[in-house]
């Protein structure tokens, strides 16, 4: 592993994690390639940024749970190669339910050269600290659709609420959002904005 990047959780405590991409639980439907563990790694400015973020969300009685943080390059090329492989239904309703693999890409999903290689993008959620459940958010994880959006049609005010929260907790500890996806956040200030890294996670 790059001297910089270190495992999230072991610079954060208090965070809980399910790295998805390496399990069986994502949109490619099995683990992809790079995520040899179940944990997730980030540069240690991303983890400063995120205990900031951790404190913020606890002020509101909620914690951090976090899906994805540096995602090896490899990873990006398996998605780009399923993208191609014909469609077999298995994860198309949940993760993607209104257009085709291919347009993933197109439209801002999932890109070729991915923040997440730079090492300081999350993607997360919030869960209540006082009940360890998951706050509502009107979609979960990698819902290829614009009810994924910022400001998106079709969700109910406590989820849009929820949203607004999880969102004023980033950008209070230095994250910008992205318009695609409710759960997508970048250190503002990352230390290697022009940097893709490919090493695995294991």
């Amino acid at each position: 592993m790059h001297d910089d990047f270190v495992f999230v959780d072991e610079l954060v405590p208090g965070i809980r994690w399910d790295a998805k991409y390496a399990t069986w639980d994502n949109f490619v439907g099995k683990p992809v390639d790079g995520y040899l563990v179940n944990r997730i790694v980030g540069t240690r400015a991303l983890c400063a940024g995120l205990e900031k973020a951790r404190d913020n969300a606890a002020a509101l009685g909620f914690g951090l749970l976090i899906w994805d943080g540096y995602r090896p390059q490899r990873a990006v090329d398996n998605f780009m190669r399923w993208s191609k492989e014909p469609e077999d239904g298995r994860k198309k309703q949940r993760h993607y339910p209104n257009i085709e693999r291919p347009a993933m890409f197109e439209l801002g999903y999932v890109a070729a050269k991915s923040g997440h290689s730079r090492g300081s993008t999350v993607d997360l959620t919030i869960f209540h600290l006082d009940s360890g459940e998951l706050a509502a958010m009107g979609g979960d994880h990698d819902v290829m659709d614009p009810v994924s959006h910022h400001g998106a049609e079709g969700v109910t005010p406590e989820e849009a609420k929820n949203r607004q929260h999880l969102r004023s907790v980033m950008e209070e500890a230095g994250f910008t959002f992205y318009q695609y996806e409710w759960w997508h956040y970048t250190l503002a200030n990352e230390p290697y904005p022009d940097t893709y890294f490919d090493f695995p996670i294991e």
